[in-house]
């Protein structure tokens, strides 16, 4: 995210180069299930005891803390749109990391504020002394309708990575407040884990790190044993494969051995960062002719990881719900110019799905992912159809499941957590 209280939005694609062979026709053009690709080498360390899932099955959807303010999507809103009962996990975003520690992000949002009767889960109002409200105990009560759901709590994200630096000075006690913050009484019960989402180690995000190489590894070793083997640990990870990119500026096969599974953050590739364009989608699964710059492409990112040693099956597939659009666009195919970023209901050039399925359908297809030329808007996202693809080309992988950015940009009956299922 790039600023807190608002959507995310990463730009991870002003670096976020990748360099890949493109997948063949025949799998976009596969029918039914594709088989699973051959088998990855053991991990040096085995899965979390809490991974209720096999390989292949997980679906992570992100919570975006601040989106019970403007976006008013609450934690009811998942049990309500039907997606409660498609999630294996969710990812808590964000906490703050900050002075070499974790730290709470929003404690408004995540455990002071009141719901209603009509608000809540259960359809129980908060009393004015309960010890513990807000998003959290909300999160408590959708655990107890469905048993088998896990909730992690993730740190950092675009707007708070900066903090990653100094924590990586002391991993050990940066690990300890983590433990601590998210084993604290009043929620432990809530969470099954931690998510480290640094943008970026050793690498330029909205701030640049210069912790080195190892650091990252350090930082996930402490982690992992300080929150042991029966919680989960993972981590979003950048997607940018290209030679000498952020990929190569830290140790991420190294340190898989530490996570139970990566979300390579495989969206963003393209937007309206690039303000004259041209246009591109922003979450293509392949390459294709035109393509502004060869290698931005979800095969090449899990391609490069898989070679660098991370199993299939600690790789998840990254899907974002929303878009990205420019405006001043007079052509309907990609590689268009255009004048500037598409109007967006939160900020400029983006936009949920929900949103562009009626006000900017989809009237084309390019490497996996949609895209719709209305007026003179021009916006690629992922529709049904195109999830499809991407969990053909999942199975056919052998990865270890899906995940998403991020729950509120969804249709109130789940239409796009549906496909992925």
């Amino acid at each position: 995210m790039t600023v807190l209280h608002r959507p995310r939005a990463r730009l991870r694609a002003l670096a976020a180069a990748v360099c890949t062979a493109a997948l063949g026709a025949a799998l976009l053009g596969a029918a039914g299930p594709a088989s699973a690709g051959q088998a990855e080498p053991a991990a040096a360390h085995a899965p979390a005891e809490a991974a209720p899932t096999a390989a292949g099955s997980k679906v992570v959807g992100y919570f975006a803390e601040w989106g019970v303010y403007q976006r008013n999507y609450h934690v009811k809103n998942i049990e309500t749109s039907g997606s409660a009962d498609k999630l294996t996990h969710i990812n808590y975003a964000f906490g703050n990391v900050t002075g070499g520690k974790c730290a709470v992000g929003d404690s408004y949002a995540d455990y002071e504020k009141a719901y209603t009767a009509g608000e809540s889960v259960d359809g129980v109002a908060d009393t004015w002394d309960q010890p513990l409200r807000g998003s959290f105990n909300q999160l408590r009560k959708l655990k107890k309708l469905h048993p088998g759901l896990k909730i992690i709590w993730s740190f950092g994200g675009w707007t708070w990575s900066g903090g990653f630096g100094e924590a990586a000075k002391n991993p050990a006690a940066f690990a300890r407040s983590c433990y601590d913050l998210v084993e604290d009484p009043r929620w432990a019960d809530v969470f099954d884990g931690i998510d480290i989402d640094w943008e970026y180690p050793n690498a330029c995000g909205l701030s640049c790190d210069t912790s080195g190489r190892d650091a990252y590894g350090n930082v996930l070793a402490a982690l992992r044993t300080t929150f042991g083997t029966g919680n989960l640990v993972t981590s979003a990870i950048t997607a940018d494969a290209s030679d000498g990119g952020r990929l190569d500026a830290a140790d991420y096969g190294g340190a898989a051995q530490y996570v139970d599974w990566y979300n390579p953050m495989t969206y963003d590739f393209f937007g309206a960062w690039d303000a004259q364009g041209p246009t591109a989608p922003h979450s293509p699964l392949t390459s294709y002719t035109g393509i502004p710059k060869e290698g931005f492409t979800t095969d090449a990112a899990l391609t490069k990881l898989r070679a660098l040693g991370v199993p299939a099956s600690k790789l998840l597939l990254g899907i974002g719900f929303y878009g990205r659009g420019w405006s001043g666009v007079t052509q309907d195919a990609p590689g268009g110019t255009a004048t500037g970023a598409a109007p967006g209901t939160y900020e400029a050039g983006i936009e949920d799905y929900k949103v562009l399925r009626n006000s900017c359908p989809a009237n084309g297809t390019v490497a996996g992912t949609a895209y719709a030329h209305c007026g003179t808007d021009w916006w690629s996202y992922d529709t049904p159809a195109t999830i499809a693809t991407k969990m053909a080309y999942k199975n056919q992988q052998g990865l270890g499941g899906t995940f998403f950015w991020e729950l509120s940009g969804d249709t109130g009956d789940g239409e796009l957590i549906d496909a992925i299922n």
